[in-house]
């Protein structure tokens, strides 16, 4: 082989050999859209309303409504009837007074008592339809990681006319992960590597100088973008609550 050839055979190699790194260094995914809550059967999805003390007699008023927004869906399907939850509200004076959109479900003795909604998978961002009738009004969200601490996620602004998509993005900060595949928790419970985060509730706020005599808001869609991808290895079935349950129900001491 002649100088001129071998060089050439090095050039493509080092040119080659960066592509081939980037390639083994990629990381996999399955990044999918998962709806979470969609307000379309009430004795499916119990929801209660907390508010401050300033809120005006009567209030706030919480309802199933027949209304959607038509980007989702320009006709409502046949087999099924598309509602959104509905919020009235009203305050005895203007400032930052709030009302908690809370998930809830009924216990034995028939009481409401607040309940979590879980984030499958490794959550990217979170997103809900709100219509706004343009009051200086904004949304947070408390999300909860696996440590038991609430983080505030602001949604944005409801000064619009409307439906509209809000959306927050999930910060790298707040942690899904551990580096241990499984282990015991403080209580004796099995825990896993991926910690999935939960939504607490969403607070609607008004602002200081804002007309709160009286108003409406109405959401739809709860829904994430959230990878499922979870990496293969063997005996990935012992990482899993349901499986180490069974096997040690089996076997176990």
């Amino acid at each position: 082989m002649n100088t001129g050839r071998r060089l050439g055979l090095c050039l493509v190699v080092l040119l080659v050999l960066p592509g081939l790194a980037f390639a083994q260094q990629r990381s996999t995914t399955n990044v999918r859209s998962q709806i979470l809550e969609t307000f379309d059967d009430p004795a499916e999805s119990e929801w209660a309303l907390f508010t401050n003390r300033f809120t005006a007699d009567g209030f706030p008023q919480l309802g199933f409504i027949r209304t959607f927004p038509e980007a989702l869906y320009r006709v409502e399907p046949e087999d099924r009837e598309l509602r959104a939850l509905g919020i009235q509200g009203a305050f005895r004076r203007q400032g930052y007074n709030y009302i908690e959109i809370v998930p809830v479900t009924t216990d034995a003795d028939g009481e409401q008592v607040p309940r979590s909604i879980d984030i499958p998978g490794r959550a990217r961002s979170i997103d809900v339809w709100v219509w706004g009738s343009n009051f200086d009004y904004f949304m947070d969200i408390h999300i909860r990681d696996y440590r038991g601490m609430v983080h505030v996620l602001n949604l944005g602004n409801l000064n619009y006319r409307g439906w509209a998509n809000l959306r927050v993005t999930i910060p790298s900060s707040i942690p899904q992960t551990s580096q241990y595949v499984a282990q015991l928790g403080p209580d004796g419970e099995f825990v896993s590597d991926l910690r999935g985060l939960q939504i607490v509730k969403m607070v609607l706020w008004t602002r200081p100088g804002e007309h709160v005599g009286g108003f409406y808001v109405y959401l739809d869609e709860i829904k994430v973008e959230t990878d499922i991808y979870r990496d293969p290895f063997d005996g990935e079935e012992l990482r899993t609550a349901e499986s180490v349950q069974q096997l040690w129900e089996e076997g176990g001491r």
